[in-house]
């Protein structure tokens, strides 16, 4: 079984994203949305940026921002990897992919059709809880059947939405995601995030991949 990768989103200073490499993430999500508590300025952003290992990736996280605003803001801060919530064509994105690897964003609302993400075959997607005003960070759990039945249509699927060190191992079970994504359960306050916390969700990401493999024929 590859390891499941694990992003932790809203980080906002260097301290936090240094703790979380250490203690077991791969990637990072910088928050560019103004109306978020977890917002970073790109200026901060480049600074965590170049804080982290090399091997950590940095995601800078837009809602309906304009392709040219979302290219300044990712090279400013020096990040190449972008995640776009909210009305995003395939057009778009696939002109961002040009530059960037792109995670597109879904929400499991009633409209949600996991086949519709095969549209977007140049991005990696991620599947979240829907909420009517909120983009993210929300803590409400996801539809992890809808979120399985993204898989076949995905190149990289990332699971998000309410996921913590308590149900983390249930969620990869059930939709074998290829990384999952967590912000408000490891977090003291929002942007500020609780070291213990992570720790137990990453070590529970781990159990959940061991009892994977020893489960396996």
């Amino acid at each position: 079984m590859t390891p499941v990768q694990i992003k932790i989103c809203g980080v906002t200073n260097i301290r936090d994203a240094r703790a979380c490499t250490e203690l077991g993430a791969t990637m990072i999500g910088l928050n560019f949305y103004p109306q978020s508590p977890r917002y970073v300025e790109p200026k901060v952003a480049r600074q965590i940026v170049e804080a982290v290992p090399r091997g950590v990736q940095a995601v800078g996280v837009f809602v309906n921002a304009l392709a040219d605003e979302i290219r300044s803001i990712a090279n400013a801060a020096e990040i190449r990897c972008v995640q776009v919530h909210g009305d995003f064509s395939a057009e778009t994105c696939r002109e961002l992919a040009g530059e960037f690897r792109v995670i597109r964003a879904f929400s499991t609302d009633a409209r949600f059709r996991p086949k519709e993400t095969a549209l977007f075959s140049e991005c990696d997607i991620l599947v979240d809880a829907h909420h009517p005003n909120l983009r993210g960070g929300t803590g409400l759990t996801c539809d992890w059947s809808a979120a399985r039945a993204t898989l076949p249509f995905a190149r990289f699927l990332f699971l998000s939405g309410g996921l913590n060190a308590q149900n983390v191992g249930h969620a990869i079970a059930a939709v074998a995601p290829h990384a999952v994504d967590v912000c408000s359960s490891v977090e003291s306050a929002p942007g500020a995030k609780d070291y213990r916390a992570i720790k137990n969700f990453v070590a529970a990401v781990r159990m959940a991949e061991r009892s994977a493999i020893a489960s396996s024929p």
